[in-house]
């Protein structure tokens, strides 16, 4: 292997090299990633209380950066992430076998801290041979499977309807003007998420403040963030965050939306909540221009939100692995 040169993330000054190396790696895997400046500004700066993340690079001895990996550590439940690029020039050297070393020897000193087992997890596409073998190779199993899947808004789908005594709401909904009324929105939506997805696989509280992160990125709309609220008491019951990222399509040259996130709250489930917010979902897309739709959902989900997507048309175009591998004090 090459001389490397480990040094740590400096911010801003780095962030023009690190998209440069996205971008070389998109070239070649073709993961329908959009790297820009702006958005591994706001990835690497999302306020999470309870997440430390590092970053780290490995450079050539010409001062080329050559690797990257990014290590999120999820604090309150001893639980970490690796994601990790290496430029297509130099892989197969041993480089990302020192990220996977790097992030290991971190993740030991947080299981000796904590006094108990840490699973640092790192993710592959399933037509990704190469790194599906190196995580296996330093002892990673296949831990968990997430389907990606899309269905085209040109042709036609169900009107939604959603059952009575509820209504479709959004933050531009007159019931949430005004500083407070959106605070009340901020605040019923955070404890509408948590309530829904307390017994998921993996789940971790969500915050106010991290929905306010959120909600301050440039191409969040309040119009595509749609709330099914009980007429009765007012209680936030289900939901249909969509996502329509501008530079990405216009780099692509196409016109897709993303079903960001579908929940129904327990307790209001089995009753058409969930088809209704999703058929709410892809005609509110379908309106602004959007002609196709994606999203991204467990192929384990307990609540057979697979079935439902499948329901109205949508169909799996790959999968992602996410592997696994404890360690202990």
């Amino acid at each position: 292997m090459k001389t490397l040169v480990l040094r740590s993330y400096q911010g801003e000054r780095d962030l023009e090299a690190i998209a440069e190396l996205f971008q070389a790696c998109e070239i070649v895997d073709r993961l329908d990633d959009c790297v820009s400046i702006s958005a591994l500004r706001r990835a690497f700066n999302t306020p999470a209380p309870d997440i430390k993340s590092e970053i780290c690079l490995w450079e050539d001895g010409d001062g080329k950066l050559v690797g990257f990996g990014k290590l999120s550590i999820q604090e309150s439940s001893v639980d970490a992430h690796l994601s990790f690029k290496v430029h297509p020039t130099f892989r197969g050297e041993g480089i990302e076998q020192e990220i996977i070393k790097w992030s290991e020897q971190r993740i030991r000193e947080v299981a000796i801290h904590t006094s108990t087992s840490v699973k640092l997890r790192s993710d592959s596409r399933d037509t990704q041979t190469e790194p599906m073998a190196l995580l296996e190779s330093c002892g990673f199993t296949p831990n968990r499977y997430f389907l990606r899947m899309e269905r085209s808004l040109t042709e036609p789908f169900p009107k939604p309807e959603l059952p009575r005594g509820f209504t479709l709401e959004s933050p531009l909904s007159q019931r949430f003007s005004g500083e407070i009324g959106q605070q009340h929105f901020l605040e019923a939506w955070v404890e509408m998420f948590n309530q829904t997805f307390i017994d998921h696989w993996n789940h971790h509280d969500l915050t106010v403040e991290q929905l306010k992160h959120e909600t301050s990125h440039p191409h969040y709309r309040q119009d595509l963030d749609l709330v099914a609220i009980s007429a009765s008491d007012g209680t936030f019951a289900a939901f249909c965050s969509c996502f329509i990222n501008p530079e990405k399509n216009q780099q692509k040259g196409t016109k897709e939306g993303k079903i960001g996130i579908l929940g129904t709250r327990r307790g209001f489930r089995k009753c058409g909540l969930g088809k209704a917010m999703l058929l709410s979902g892809m005609q509110r897309l379908r309106d602004v221009g959007m002609d196709k739709a994606l999203l991204g959902v467990d192929a384990e989900n307990m609540s057979g939100a697979n079935r439902l997507y499948e329901s109205v048309g949508f169909h799996k175009v790959h999968t992602n692995i996410l592997y696994s591998k404890e360690f202990s004090a």
